[in-house]
């Protein structure tokens, strides 16, 4: 039931730490996986990477913020291996560390709109066809910030928070067409995105110290649900967010 043969997948960030391990698995269980981020170099080295291992992949390099190459990422896809049957939004930007009351007007427009009109753009790109043939499945890799408020992360917390209400609003007006959107709401993960986390000592302590399982996330761990969420075993499954954090979420704080 988690077999992904010959679907079609689009993944964007998928050059390095949870995008690519998503690309990967589901190049493992069979899919068609096109590799998306900024440097086409890096784009083409992750998806010689699964060539080598036997599996299906190709890059197109893309800057999210830009609807023109959101929209030569759907094409170029479907040119090259038809219509589309899972798409995976995980790049995401964060450029400020600090409060509200100090982020620049230029990057909060960033964060938005990265990190939520981007999704809605593609979103609505694949949609048709996928309506068209009655099945698909997206997913949003958005965070367990987005539940929280955070005084270093505000704009990215609210911009992941926007990502849940993305995914059930879509959910409500895609059901019909039996096409299917999640959100996954990953913990702190290693990788280089979060790095400035997980290598501040405090930040790290703090967050292994609150967690059930005392540690945090390696990219793989993530994968797994997102092959659920693109797989039939998840048909009834939309409108939703998986939450991924080693219980953060669920255990009250220690001293």
């Amino acid at each position: 039931m988690f077999q992904m043969t010959d679907k079609v997948a689009v993944i964007t960030g998928s050059t390095k730490g949870i995008g690519r391990a998503i690309a990967e698995r589901y190049a493992e269980f069979g899919a068609k996986v096109v590799i998306s981020s900024r440097k086409a170099d890096k784009c083409e080295e992750v998806a010689a990477g699964i060539r080598e291992k036997g599996g299906q992949a190709m890059a197109i390099p893309c800057h999210i913020r830009h609807k023109e190459q959101l929209q030569n990422l759907i094409d170029e896809t479907n040119a090259a291996w038809g219509s589309i049957d899972v798409l995976v939004c995980n790049a995401a930007v964060n450029p400020h560390f600090g409060p509200l009351a100090d982020i620049p007007d230029d990057a909060l427009d960033r964060t938005l709109e990265c990190n939520i009109r981007s999704n809605i753009w593609i979103c609505n790109m694949v949609y048709p066809q996928m309506a068209e043939k009655g099945s698909g499945s997206v997913i949003i890799v958005s965070s367990v910030g987005g539940y929280r408020g955070d005084g270093a992360l505000a704009a990215y917390c609210i911009s992941k928070a926007a990502d849940f209400q993305v995914a059930r609003s879509l959910a409500v007006e895609w059901g019909p067409a039996n096409v299917r959107i999640n959100c996954i709401a990953p913990g702190l993960v290693r990788t280089d995105f979060a790095r400035a986390l997980w290598e501040n000592p405090e930040i790290y302590e703090r967050t292994v110290r609150n967690a059930p399982l005392r540690r945090i996330a390696e990219p793989d761990e993530i994968a797994g649900a997102a092959v659920y969420l693109a797989s039939d075993s998840a048909g009834f499954m939309t409108g939703q967010t998986m939450v991924i954090d080693g219980g953060a979420t669920i255990a009250a704080p220690r001293p």
